[in-house]
């Protein structure tokens, strides 16, 4: 295993002849490139602040965008189905198709990537505070929401695609990528915990009491389901415009620092290469490379482990351990332990490799699922199994984004012809992960129909709860499990890495130095 950058340091020469590398004149080129592709502390910040508008409104969609629908705009929910349904769908259809719009952008002054943040983002404020704005009239407010929804979703499908996609353009030098992919996760973490902090205190009121008896009579119990708490409706509509109104003035301000503060950098040998990709072949291109497909099928059975548990985790910690009270402290809990061990997995796959991460990070959750499925409630040692989980969901959070440049630069040498390839492979990324998280969400609400679910109760059936408690517990450490064997897979270990960087390092200093020409580029092809 490397340990540390330093492993990684030296003179290509070993691996390329003298017509693509001349020794004695290539190492202080090196350097002085190293040098040049450094960033600094202000530049990386900046880089990670652009990763908290996708997560702040993405917590307030996801934890309130259905008790809004129903509570609130008074959707029948039938329609609110329809809604969220209908919007996850596009959401992550939106993903490759504007991924493949990006590679097919020219280079402006601004840059590829930099003009899809700049001019989707205040057309993205506009559709999110529109979601948030109950029309007067009552035909077609089914339309409404749907409209908004999915146009707000693909608006900001530009601005996070061409932002995971800048990763591989801020530097060409694997420590500083992997450095600011730290900086950004701990800022995205962040921005979960802001964005459910801003919409909970602000329509917390809007939280409607439980049911205590679910066969009371019905005037009863549509009395108590249209309770508000010490608020009129109005409020309470109002109170969702002012927590969409702060949160999109946090989105604008996140796109203008991102802007100012980070310079997109086009590669060297890109611009003497490049040429046009047709649509399909840049998929097929990307869906055949190796390396991706197997971190891809990897990276999809952990994020679905994952997203069973945070989909149904209020439901298990309301329903099953009894702490309706506490859910908002355990969520802060696994957060805070999720931005605090951020920068520590950072230095363990600097020092250790990141498979070796891999292994040890994501499979650390297991141990204390299997405490959960076996305790009974206790609040104390769910607080420890909330803190170990948020260990758990920081490297879940950091590796994927982390590995996919390595997946990146190995097939830019595979492939030294293709560029701009780039978007696809990271829009495909987080289709495949939104793609889980659909499966999640149907799974968990077909599951807990079947058993007999009761909306809006203030207890559950026996067999909701150990519903839940499988949701949560079991099926995740059985996706953990098959994931990690598919990551024994994955080629590009901490050697194939260092091979990779040396042979790109190359590349990039025989074409900003003397034009790297189409013959070299055929024989680095051939030799690797």
């Amino acid at each position: 295993m490397a340990k540390g950058e330093g492993a990684e340091s030296g003179s290509a020469a070993g691996l390329l002849p003298t017509g693509i590398l001349q020794a004695g004149e290539r190492p202080v080129q090196v350097k002085e490139s190293k040098k040049k592709n450094q960033l600094s502390i202000c530049n990386k910040l900046c880089y990670a602040v652009g990763g908290a508008p996708y997560q702040v409104t993405g917590c307030a969609l996801g934890f309130f965008l259905q008790i809004y629908l129903l509570d609130v705009a008074q959707v029948d929910p039938f329609s609110a189905s329809i809604i969220l349904f209908v919007g996850r769908a596009w959401d992550a259809i939106t993903d490759p198709l504007v991924g493949f719009c990006i590679s097919k952008s020219p280079w402006i002054r601004l840059g590829r990537l930099m003009p899809w943040i700049i001019f989707s983002t205040p057309l993205a404020i506009i559709a999110y505070f529109l979601i948030w704005f109950v029309p007067d009239f009552q035909q077609g407010q089914t339309l409404w929401y749907l409209l908004f929804y999915c146009l707000f979703e693909t608006l900001v499908t530009c601005f996070h695609v061409p932002y995971s996609a800048l990763t591989m353009f801020i530097s060409t030098e694997q420590s500083e990528r992997d450095s600011a992919t730290a900086y950004r996760m701990t800022v995205e973490v962040l921005g979960t915990v802001l964005g459910t902090a801003i919409q909970g205190q602000i329509v917390g009121q809007a939280h409607t009491p439980c049911v205590q008896d679910a066969n009371a009579s019905t005037v009863a119990l549509e009395g108590a389901n249209r309770t508000q708490s010490a608020t009129s409706l109005r409020e309470t509509q109002n109170a969702y415009l002012l927590a969409a109104g702060v949160i999109a003035s946090i989105y604008v301000i996140c796109a203008v620092i991102l802007t100012l503060g980070v310079r997109e950098q086009r590669e060297p040998y890109e611009t003497q290469q490049a040429k046009p990709m047709p649509f399909f072949r840049g998929i097929r291109l990307v869906m055949s490379h190796g390396p991706y497909i197997k971190l891809i099928a990897g990276f999809l059975f952990t994020s679905l482990a994952f997203m069973l548990v945070e989909g149904n985790f209020a439901l298990f910690c309301t329903y099953t351990l009894g702490f309706r009270n506490e859910f908002q402290n355990l969520l802060l809990a696994i957060m805070f332990s999720a931005t605090v061990t951020i920068p520590i997995w950072q230095w363990f796959l600097t020092r250790f490799g990141k498979k070796m991460a891999v292994y040890i990070g994501i499979s650390s959750a297991v141990p204390f699922l299997i405490l959960v499925a076996l305790m009974e409630s206790n609040l104390i040692v769910t607080y420890v199994v909330a803190v170990a989980a948020g260990i758990s969901v920081a490297a879940a959070f950091l590796l994927p984004w982390s590995m996919l440049p390595d997946v990146i630069d190995d097939f830019h040498l595979k492939q030294p012809h293709i560029h701009g390839t780039e978007p696809i492979f990271f829009s495909f990324y987080v289709f495949f992960t939104k793609f889980a998280s659909g499966v999640s969400l149907g799974i968990s609400t077909l599951s807990l129909d079947f058993t007999g679910y009761q909306t809006r109760g203030c207890s559950q059936p026996a067999p909701v709860k150990f519903t839940l408690k499988m949701l949560v517990t079991m099926a995740p450490i059985v996706l953990i499990l098959i994931g990690l064997l598919l990551f024994k897979l994955y080629p590009i270990d901490e050697e194939k890495r260092r091979q990779n960087k040396k042979a790109l390092q190359a590349l990039r200093e025989e074409a900003s130095s003397s034009g790297c020409s189409d013959t070299d580029s055929t024989e680095l092809a051939r030799i690797l």
